[in-house]
């Protein structure tokens, strides 16, 4: 016993801290602060801009927290109609593609992880190629529009349900994490490669299939350029594209227009005031969704990304 603890601090006296060692700590430390005030600073600036008065806006007196704090921007949010539409739409947009996403995902995945599967090789690299080389915009356009799509729920959803690093991250992490011996089991049992995908290989797959469902999410939620494309009809705007148009509004005023200076003010100082609100209602439910599948993070885009 005294040997061991002996040789414990032995070692601890070898394993001294050098003084390249504190500045090399030093200056992880001092970027990592940096990197972390560069990314808080904005999203705090827009959330107390959101609760400050349009003037204090309007005339820069927001740096850190809210000034003459009042809710007008949110009540004016709240009373704009076309706000719970882009909501509506975009939630319905989120859940169905995010259900789809995960369900091709993990078809296209499975079978491509089979080493016995023929042709695995030639599928992965066609399936690689379109992450380099694509149609273009307008053979897109064409495409969509003679499928019948415009204009439609679909259009918003089906374009993307599948992605190729979503594809190669399930493999990989099918490969890597589920033991071969648990797929020769089954077929000893009779059980069918559908139904082993679906009530073995899935259920093990959880820290996967969390990340592909939260970067799913996120993108569908935050996709504005194939509404502004693709739809011309205002019920089927997604949030985001109303939140663009918010965002130019301010642009799009003509002082001329209005009887009095002090009140093309006020018009341009709400505008700007409710970029901000809306900015934060838009975050919300990405805000909501992050804590639960946060703990499967860091597992899932780790042993996912290992070359398989």
């Amino acid at each position: 016993m005294t040997q061991q603890v002996k040789t414990q601090k032995n070692r601890k006296s070898v394993m001294k801290t050098t003084g390249s060692d504190v500045v090399f700590t030093v200056a992880v430390y001092a970027v990592l602060t940096l990197a972390l005030i560069a990314v808080a600073y904005p999203l705090l600036y827009v959330v107390s801009a959101s609760f400050s008065a349009p003037s204090a806006v309007s005339s820069g007196e927001v740096v850190l927290w809210p000034v003459k704090p009042t809710l007008i921007a949110y009540k004016t949010v709240i009373a704009y109609k076309n706000i719970w539409i882009g909501y509506r739409n975009s939630l319905a947009y989120m859940v169905v593609g995010t259900s789809m996403a995960l369900i091709l995902n993990v078809m296209a995945a499975y079978p491509l992880s089979r080493r016995e599967f023929v042709g695995r090789r030639f599928f992965t690299l066609v399936l690689a190629v379109t992450m380099y080389v694509s149609g273009g915009l307008v053979p897109t356009y064409l495409l969509i529009s003679s499928l019948h799509m415009l204009d439609t729920f679909w259009v918003m959803v089906l374009p993307g349900a599948t992605s190729v690093w979503h594809i190669v991250m399930i493999r990989t992490y099918f490969n890597n994490s589920i033991p071969d011996e648990l797929y020769e089991a089954g077929q000893l049992d009779g059980c069918s490669d559908f139904y082993y995908m679906i009530r073995v290989l899935v259920p093990l797959s959880g820290p996967i299939m969390a990340v592909i469902a939260l970067y799913t999410a996120v993108g569908i939620w935050n996709a504005y350029f194939n509404g502004m494309i693709y739809l011309t009809k205002q019920e089927l705007y997604p949030l985001q594209l109303f939140l663009r148009n918010i965002l130019t509004l301010g642009q799009n005023i003509n002082i001329d227009d209005v009887d009095n200076v002090t009140e093309a003010q006020d018009l341009i100082g709400l505008s700007n005031l409710m970029k901000y609100a809306v900015i934060v209602v838009a975050s919300v439910p990405v805000m909501i969704i992050y804590p639960f599948v946060q703990r499967f993070f860091v597992k899932g885009v780790v042993i996912g990304s290992i070359k398989g």
